[in-house]
């Protein structure tokens, strides 16, 4: 099952803050919803181990999570791929990051996902709601930490 997604997030902090925030795995990690463990590998890779609930699927998911931060383009890009239970996940996202006059910055999203296995087969509509919650839920908890104070 493919799906796709894209949205915008405009967070309280200027550019070089985002920027700061979004090269630091350990703060990327902070930001992911009901994580049970992350092991941080080196400045762009991390492990991420994750409950996951998808309709009758229910369990731990093993992630490889890569950041990959383009500055020069005022891009970041994630690759995620891993998976558990018998499902496989491959995620490809982008972020566009933009200054605001305002000394916030917009970040424009997407997202595009490739679900197989016992995940894929609980409904279209579950597994949908599910995962546009999942990315929704990383770029608001981003927004949120990215505004407190250094």
């Amino acid at each position: 099952m493919k799906l796709s997604y894209n949205g915008q997030e405009k967070v309280q902090a200027d550019p070089e803050k985002v920027w700061s925030f979004i090269k630091d795995p350990q703060k990327v990690a902070s930001c992911l919803p009901d994580v049970q463990d992350v092991q941080i590998q080196d400045d762009k890779n991390m492990v991420a181990t994750v409950g996951v609930a998808v309709g009758p699927v229910r369990g731990r998911f093993k992630f490889n999570i890569q950041l990959d931060p383009q500055p020069e383009q005022n891009k970041m890009l994630v690759r995620i791929r891993g998976g558990g239970l018998g499902s496989a996940v491959d995620l490809t996202a982008s972020a566009d990051i933009t200054g605001q006059s305002d000394q916030t910055t917009l970040l424009d999203w997407q997202g595009e996902a490739n679900v197989s296995g016992p995940a894929a087969t609980v409904g279209g509509r579950v597994l949908d709601a599910q995962a546009k919650r999942l990315i929704t839920t990383v770029f608001e908890n981003m927004g949120k930490k990215m505004a407190e104070p250094s």
